[in-house]
């Protein structure tokens, strides 16, 4: 058989679609000939033919439905007595099914509702699809994810975490909320990866303890640098799982704690002060200038000094690190663009069935960001490993005195 690519102008398509119902059966029963004539020649005998050359016996039939251009259509598979039959009739429509299947769940993964992809496919298959056959097939992704999010690692110096929350129903058809944790990663070749997601109950230490241990049983290690928020639960369990790692807060996080705690009419003024802080090019300085702030902010935003004051050494921890690489270290916006495009997809979702179907979706546009990431050189590692080499000789030293 062969292919024809047919393109049909939008004022045909509606009287098409009315002859579809013909055209679908002349198809169906082309088709069916064929695989009789077929069925005739790999047994050496027609239907009720007597023959010493017979090879096999006729056992009736059974159907199967094909999605094609024109419409379904259903064929009748000859069935054997002995033996298989056998016919390449199918190679072309499986094909055709495939890419069908994929284009399904690429539609589900960039954020197209299962709802628009049945109407999507009804149009250009004639055919209609459930919301849970849609769902069913994207199960396949499983297999995608799964060899993303348990692929092995190896050294990663500089981390970067965050998470996000995301609707899932539950067996009671309830809806509660899941925290998908996430973890990035600068390589020693320069380049980001994504090293993995987690979909849990909530951010406690002891679930953050628990993916680390899995990251760092699928091979993660020499931790340098670890970027996130100051959450409680988090850099617990960082300290005590990647123990020497320079631990940064977040600096935009920060900042927005600080101004949490100023009231309206002073927070321009604050912000502006807080900017001036970790522009500074040594840490230093960095506090010279926090107390010409608290000096001057004292007794208009009492509490967001000492926010301020309790969170600083925290939030200057990327001053130990070389100057080039400060500025995309001092934050986790790296994360947080990752959440944002997590986020777009996920909106049109909604509320998850489960949460399989939340990992299913966001390690699969994970895994797609992540291949994207492998184009561009993020750092150029030369003076990190410098500067490493230098912190582990000085560490070296200090052990010996000790002793």
């Amino acid at each position: 058989m062969t292919d024809y690519d047919v393109k049909v102008p939008g004022r045909m398509l509606s009287s098409l679609m009315t002859e579809k119902g013909g055209f679908a059966e002349l198809l169906e029963m082309m088709l069916n000939q064929v695989l009789e004539a077929q069925v005739s020649e790999q047994i050496g005998a027609d239907r009720y033919q007597r023959t010493e050359d017979r090879g096999a016996y006729r056992n009736g039939s059974r159907p199967r439905q094909l999605v094609t251009r024109v419409g379904p259509i259903t064929l009748r598979i000859p069935q054997l007595r002995e033996g298989v039959f056998s016919t390449e009739i199918f190679r072309r429509y499986q094909r055709s099914e495939q890419a069908l299947v994929l284009a399904m769940m690429e539609m589900v993964v960039n954020g197209v509702s299962t709802r628009k992809v049945t109407k999507i496919t009804e149009e250009l298959c004639g055919a209609s699809f459930s919301k849970s056959t849609v769902s069913a097939l994207c199960t396949a992704l499983d297999a995608r994810v799964a060899a993303f999010n348990e692929r092995r690692l190896g050294s990663f110096p500089f981390l970067i975490i965050d998470a996000m929350y995301l609707k899932c129903r539950t067996e009671n058809d309830g809806v509660v909320s899941k925290a998908a944790l996430m973890v990035s990663g600068v390589n020693m070749e320069g380049f980001r990866e994504i090293l993995g997601v987690r979909i849990g109950d909530s951010e406690s230490s002891a679930f953050w303890t628990d993916l680390f241990r899995w990251l760092k049983d699928r091979g993660l290690e020499d931790i340098a640098f670890i970027v996130s928020d100051d959450h409680s639960g988090l850099t617990a369990a960082a300290r005590r799982c990647f123990q020497g790692a320079i631990m940064q807060r977040c600096q935009v996080h920060f900042m927005r704690n600080v101004l949490s705690y100023t009231a309206a009419r002073h927070k321009a003024e604050m912000a502006e002060g807080l900017k001036r802080i970790f522009a500074a090019e040594a840490a230093r300085e960095a506090r010279q200038r926090f107390d010409q702030l608290a000096e001057q902010m004292e007794a208009k935003a009492p509490k967001a000094v000492a926010c301020l004051e309790a969170g600083l050494e925290d939030a200057l921890a990327v001053m130990e690190l070389p100057k080039r690489y400060r500025q995309r270290l001092r934050t986790s916006n790296m994360q947080e663009r990752l959440i944002r495009e997590v986020r777009r997809r996920e909106r049109v979702i909604c509320i998850f069935p489960g949460e399989p179907s939340a990992l299913r979706m966001v390690g699969a546009v994970l895994a797609e960001i992540n291949e994207e990431w492998q184009n561009r050189r993020y750092f150029d590692m030369a003076e990190f490993k410098e500067w490493k080499a230098e912190r582990e000789a000085k560490q070296e030293i200090e052990n010996v005195i000790k002793i």
